[in-house]
Parts: C-alpha cells; sequence; structure tokens
C-alpha cells in the first residue's frame, strides 16, 4: 500500500528534521494528482526553511524511494 510506502520513506527525513526540533506527519495521498499531503510539526511550522525542507528535501526523497509519488503539498 503506498501510505506504508510513504510512511517509510519519511523514517528517512525525519532524523534531520528532529535534529532542529521539528517533525513531518502523512495526511494522505491523492492518486489522482500523484500528491502526498504531508503536515510538518514542530519548529518546522512557521520557518523561514520550511517550503524549502518540503519542496528540496522531503519531496526529493519521496519521488526517490516511493513510486507514483510525484509531489508533496502541505497541509494544516
Amino acid at each position: 500500500m503506498i501510505a506504508d510506502e510513504i510512511e517509510k520513506a519519511l523514517e528517512i527525513v525525519r532524523p534531520m528534521l528532529a535534529l532542529h526540533r521539528g517533525g513531518v506527519e502523512f495526511v494522505s495521498y491523492d492518486a489522482e494528482t500523484k500528491t502526498a499531503n504531508l503536515r510538518l510539526s514542530g519548529m518546522c511550522v512557521g520557518c523561514p526553511l520550511a517550503d524549502l525542507t518540503l519542496k528540496g528535501g522531503i519531496e526529493e526523497v519521496l519521488r526517490a524511494k516511493v513510486p507514483g509519488v510525484e509531489k508533496v503539498e502541505a497541509v494544516n
């Protein structure tokens, strides 16, 4: 199931986020748009680098590790 694959891939980035007292939670996956919807938490919320972390870090890992994920979006 793709949700399990996404969770497994997020385990790769969670330690990096935890170093900055942040986190990420899987919310949902939209198969039509191939989008993983994620919620940032902790110090990632409101951080000026959150978009860079999401698109340049988390999205790249998910795209590499999870066939079917083409992009990620942050949700509140």
